[in-house]
């Protein structure tokens, strides 16, 4: 049985130190003076060589996703990205000061996707904005440019509350040139206006003419009144002509696209088809790796992580370009987000790195935490729970863990059918990030479990029929996948990531082979190494590469022991409802199964379900 392309679409839409030596993310002084955030008291690797500075120098953070503390958990790679915002503010102060004292040019860039993610963008009490709150301490770094990320466009609210309170704190360099937001004019008219600007032109402290961009990628999820215009219709629009028609020293192009296999080629064509030789650097993000490329020899695109785990850094050397078509030399690297890489870079100590002003923030962050109540605490995780870098089924697998655990045991609550077996069955993209050894807070739920899905039931299916369901769902999803070149297109275009990300992960864990992975463990932590195709080594920190694993569409709980012919409840999100129905149907034909047969089951959402067996396991 072959899934049809929609079912495959709703199941994919869920989802100062010397090299070789060992740091601690903070010192006692430090810690002592931000007592109320636990700073991982582990070994970090420090990067094992210094930054290169060209004449023009970039700093780019994407896809942060509300990581504004940073990664709190004790094991690896977390600790790599232990940074907040805080440490990242007093890192550009310091950055900065570098770039006076080396009389060059240093901005800063981001390439959006500020919301959805961790409980400080998402923890908001009810009637709030996601990310209000959270994007005012982004408001308080110096970025030169931001782009808009297609998270700020699923829900208008959301919009609207980037329009109005965000956007404005830029004075124009937030750009969203091929995004529009629907608003009422002065007149209480409805008008289509840009988010922020289409383009914006400046002069850095050097005096270099800048023409920066900010573009989208082809991005068809957004909520009604925003509209997004295709990257093909963008570039031939008179308003983008008129931008690009003076020659600037350099184009700094930032958008919400990959650097790979998307758009980018045909914004940067059009750039060079008026100006052939005129540097262009392009920040990318979306797809949450890190990747490089250059589509010719003056130029380059970098594209930096995510969920602040990544800062990437590029310089170039522009004065040697000037008057010639020579070749510009370039460097591009990726930084762990953490204090220790901080300090190194800056050659700080902790007793010297932080400043009042990044100190502000991280007090500021860690209220909003308190007042968000995200610490409050459901139980004490034994272990850790990881979605691909353990087998599914495993003790390890956070799946596992979720569907075969958590789920039966939350719905059991005050549930008069707890006492009629049950098999339970959800998707695979049901959590979007690991669950870690020690405390599970309610920032910990939000971010690992997101979703608020309602989970259906339908009742006294016989246990021979309902344990065939699971199998046939994902037999239906491998089938379909031969699909995926043609539906790869619709899937993207609605934001789903995860493949993308996740092939990059499988390819990282191929890379480092078995044999090759035990022989060059040594003192290495975990942690990303790329493999991107700009020359020379893009990672700033060596690492181990993440063990990786795949796992199925669907994912079900253990089967009851019973006897074949003994009827039981088949339980399920509600958002597959079609495709089990017309599974369940094509596998049997004593019953025609319709929506008419399916009851909630409970009340119980599936965002709660890790928060409630928690409380009751791991306590």
């Amino acid at each position: 049985m072959i899934l049809p392309v929609a079912v495959l679409l709703g199941l994919a839409l869920r989802g100062a130190a010397c090299a070789g030596d060992h740091l601690h993310a903070r010192d006692a002084h430090v810690h002592e003076h931000l007592n109320k955030r636990e700073y991982p008291q582990v070994p970090i690797t420090p990067p094992y060589r210094p930054l290169v500075w060209g004449d023009f120098n970039v700093i780019h953070t994407t896809d942060t996703h509300g990581w504004l503390l940073g990664h709190q958990k004790l094991s690896f790679p977390e600790p790599d990205y232990s940074g907040d915002l805080g440490d990242f503010a007093s890192f550009v102060t310091h950055m900065k000061n570098i770039a006076i004292e080396k009389d060059v040019d240093l901005l800063l860039v981001d390439s959006g996707d500020l919301h959805d993610g961790t409980g400080l963008s998402d923890g908001y009490p009810p009637g709030g904005v996601d990310a209000h709150e959270s994007n005012k301490f982004l408001e308080r770094l110096p970025y030169d440019v931001m782009a808009i990320g297609n998270h700020e466009l699923y829900i208008y609210a959301n919009t609207y509350d980037m329009y109005t309170n965000f956007v404005p704190h830029l004075g124009g360099r937030y750009l969203s040139s091929n995004v529009n937001i629907t608003v009422f004019n002065s007149d209480g008219e409805p008008e289509s206006v840009p988010v922020g600007n289409r383009f914006t032109k400046f002069t850095t402290r050097k005096g270099r003419r800048i023409t920066s961009l900010g573009v989208l990628y082809d991005f068809t999820g957004n909520d009604v009144n925003t509209t997004v215009q295709s990257v093909a219709d963008m570039v031939n629009e008179q308003w983008f002509a008129e931008a690009i028609a003076e020659e600037p020293d350099v184009f700094v192009l930032i958008g919400h696209m990959p650097v790979s296999f998307d758009n980018w080629p045909t914004v940067f064509d059009a750039v060079r088809a008026v100006h052939p030789l005129t540097p262009i650097l392009i920040f990318g993000g979306h797809s949450h790796i890190r990747d490089c490329q250059q589509y010719d020899s003056r130029s380059m695109a970098l594209e930096s992580g995510r969920y602040m785990e990544t800062i990437g850094w590029m310089s170039a050397d522009l004065e040697a370009a000037m008057g010639n078509a020579n070749n510009i030399s370039f460097t591009r690297r990726y930084l762990d987000q953490n204090r220790v890489t901080y300090e190194y870079h800056t050659q700080m100590s902790n007793q010297t790195f932080d400043t009042a002003y990044g100190r502000s923030i991280t007090d500021g962050l860690q209220e909003l935490a308190v007042s968000f109540d995200l610490s409050y605490l459901y139980g004490t995780s034994p272990q850790d729970y990881t979605i691909n870098q353990n087998p599914y089924p495993s003790n390890g697998s956070l799946l596992s863990l979720f569907i075969a655990d958590a789920v039966p045991y939350a719905l059991s609550i005050n549930n008069t059918r707890d006492s009629i077996p049950a098999i339970f069955i959800t998707n695979s993209g049901s959590q979007r990030f690991n669950v870690f050894q020690g405390p599970f807070t309610k920032n910990d739920q939000l971010t690992a479990s997101p979703f608020t899905d309602s989970f259906l039931y339908i009742s006294n299916v016989s246990f021979s029929i309902a344990n065939q369901v699971l199998p046939a769902l994902n037999n239906a999803g491998a089938d379909e996948k031969r699909k995926r070149d043609e539906i790869e297109k619709e899937l993207w275009s609605r934001g789903v990531v995860d493949t993308r990300y996740k092939a990059w992960l499988e390819e990282m864990d191929r890379r480092a082979g078995i044999g090759r992975r035990e022989a060059t463990a040594g003192n290495l932590t975990l942690g990303y190494v790329t493999a991107d195709s700009c020359p020379g080594a893009g990672d700033d920190t060596l690492h181990l590469a993440l063990p990786y694993y795949s796992v199925p569409d669907f994912i079900g709980s253990n089967p009851p022991d019973v006897a074949d012919d003994t009827p039981i409840d088949l339980v399920f999100v509600d958002f597959i409802e079609a495709q089990l129905l017309g599974i369940l149907n094509g596998l049997q034909n004593a019953q025609n199964y319709t929506t008419a047969d399916v009851s909630l089951y409970s009340p119980t959402l599936a965002n709660a379900a890790l928060g409630l067996y928690a409380q009751g396991v791991w306590n």
